[in-house]
């Protein structure tokens, strides 16, 4: 690269095969919103969230971007520390010692810190998180598409309903998808199209029988709800086919299970009434016989869909991130208007709760082969992309191990810090070897459980009770790299805990240049309704907008529906 042309170089900034060092896009002019100070945590209205996360956007020149299209990849549970191991890891996998090793969006010229709190927690969970950033306001763990308030009361809830950027692109004429390897029903896509204060409502035999007397409905009913805005979303692609379904209706795939719903309402069907030239798909085959449907619903397992080292396995054929990427681009990309796409790799965040990191690195790494599918499919001249992790997790590091040491093995190190000795397995002050991984709790703890004995645990391991372990087991003759195994945990636990530190952003295309420093997280909706147009321009439509043209003033959804004729 060093005797490349400026034009060149300026090129291979918005290529994947660019080199790692390309200089960032020059920052666009801020935009002055005053935000008047408040006591922290009392002051923290709503209306304050969404003014001080339109400074911060306007204020790193997010107002310059011309974005027609946006896609938001969000890595759920997706820390630093599994973004550099699983980086390592598709390197190693290719034959290379792996640290050189780049993901797919690490060559992104933009890149940002989000930190993640909830109103309520320290550590967040991803409806908190993921309705921040849908929404541009912070709210309590669990919470889905609406403002703080408490988490089983869902009359208090109905007045706190939040517009979602995906709603706000429909109510513009914009195309919408939704796309993940979670149930849709899940926290983080059900958080673009949903309004519960409860993340847990996902059908109708999961809503008490309060809420549904005070009026809430239950998440799997409002992602057909939610036309109300315009069409609601056009491609619709994840796991949970059960939520849609009646306890009556026995699911195609796995003839013993049968649906979740007892309201006798078949969601699956009324989706099809509704876009009687559009496509439902549950398999590899139908998904590619649906190319050019105008509308996709695609639900590939009764729960959550496969990991990505496990999904070779499925008896019908399950398509990748990557696969459902393509898909949902082609479909929504002959839209005049453009379109928003929010794509999460959902599965992370699941391996990291198991303690098991084989899995969640191989799902950031189906989730980097699903970034590179997009950018390839659109133009940085168009379409802005977003790369980022709702929270944090667990997973730890550590050690001294050699350069090219296998990431899911054991350390092996020359003699430590100081790096003296001949090249050997590392050893703790007992004597015994450990791994490069390891997570401070989980399942992955070694003392005996009520499912497994004494010892390194093998996944799936969900227990309820621990015994206190004696010491640390000798992994001499351990497979640590073995798909199945478990990195050892510090603190028993049923499940992993999420981890409480930044996560990064990373991001291409017009008005990625306003992603840099550090962000509080519901900023990033005000990074894409800022840098896009259309969706400025709707929020000025209905008086949001000061005087620069800035949405500062914290929407009403009902203000945005579609009028009935």
């Amino acid at each position: 690269m060093r005797h490349a042309s400026p034009l060149f170089a300026a090129l291979s900034t918005l290529l994947l095969g660019a080199c790692a060092g390309a200089p960032a896009p020059r920052a666009p002019q801020a935009v002055s919103v005053q935000v008047a100070p408040v006591a922290h945590p009392e002051g923290e209205t709503p209306q304050w969230w969404y003014r001080n996360g339109a400074a911060q956007a306007a204020a790193n020149g997010a107002m310059a971007g011309r974005a027609k299209n946006v896609i938001l990849f969000l890595g759920d549970g997706m820390s630093l520390t599994t973004v550099a191991a699983a980086r390592i890891l598709e390197g190693q996998r290719r034959g290379h010692p792996g640290e050189e090793n780049l993901l797919s969006w690490e060559r992104f010229p933009a890149t940002a810190f989000s930190k993640t709190y909830n109103t309520d927690s320290q550590t967040p969970d991803s409806a908190g998180t993921m309705t921040a950033i849908t929404t541009g306001v912070k709210t309590h763990m669990g919470a889905i598409g609406v403002s703080a308030g408490s988490r089983n009361d869902c009359a208090d809830s109905l007045d706190k309903h939040a517009l979602t950027w995906l709603q706000l692109a429909d109510s513009a004429d914009m195309a919408t998808g939704v796309v993940s390897t979670a149930r849709l029903t899940h926290a983080t896509p059900a958080a673009t199209y949903a309004h519960s204060p409860d993340r847990n409502w996902e059908n109708d035999t999961d809503l008490p029988q309060a809420a549904r007397t005070e009026g809430c409905t239950d998440i799997a009913q409002q992602l057909l709800s939610t036309s109300r805005y315009g069409r609601g979303p056009l491609v619709a692609l994840g796991g949970g086919r059960a939520q849609f379904t009646t306890i009556d209706e026995r699911d195609p795939e796995y003839p013993d299970k049968v649906g979740l719903r007892l309201d006798g309402r078949n969601l699956v069907a009324e989706w099809r009434q509704a876009h009687p030239q559009g496509a439902y798909v549950w398999n590899t085959e139908q998904l590619k016989a649906a190319a050019g449907a105008p509308a996709l619903l695609g639900l590939f397992e009764p729960d959550h869909m496969q990991y990505e080292l496990d999904r070779p396995k499925d008896p019908a054929g399950e398509p990748s991130l990557a696969d459902l990427t393509r898909t949902a681009i082609a479909t929504l990309a002959g839209h005049p208007q453009g379109y928003v796409l929010m794509v999460e790799g959902a599965r992370i965040d699941h391996a990291n709760h198991s303690g098991n990191a084989a899995r969640a690195l191989g799902d950031t790494i189906a989730l980097s082969d699903a970034v590179r599918a997009a950018v390839e499919a659109t133009s940085a001249e168009d379409t802005l992309i977003i790369v980022t992790a709702d929270h944090s997790h667990t997973l730890n590091f550590v050690g001294y191990p050699a350069r090219g040491n296998p990431i899911l093995g054991k350390v092996k190190d020359r003699g430590g810090e100081d790096g003296a000795g001949g090249l050997d397995l590392a050893r703790d002050a007992t004597g015994l070897p450990y791994t490069t991984l390891s997570y401070a709790n989980g399942p992955g703890y070694t003392g005996a459980s009520n499912r497994q004995p004494d010892g390194p645990k093998t996944y799936p391991h969900q227990p309820s009770s621990y015994e206190p372990s004696a010491g640390r087991p000798d992994l001499t003759h351990v497979d640590t790299e073995h798909p199945d195994y478990m990195q050892e945990a510090l603190v028993p636990a049923k499940s992993e805990s999420h981890g409480g530190e930044d996560v990064g952003i990373w991001a291409h295309g017009p008005g990625s240049a306003a992603v840099r420093g550090t962000l509080e997280q519901n900023t990033i909706y005000h990074l894409i309704v800022q840098a896009t147009p259309r969706l400025r321009e709707r929020l000025c439509q209905l008086d949001t907008c000061d005087a620069q043209g800035v949405p500062v003033e914290l929407p009403q959804p009902a203000k945005f529906e579609r009028k009935a004729p």
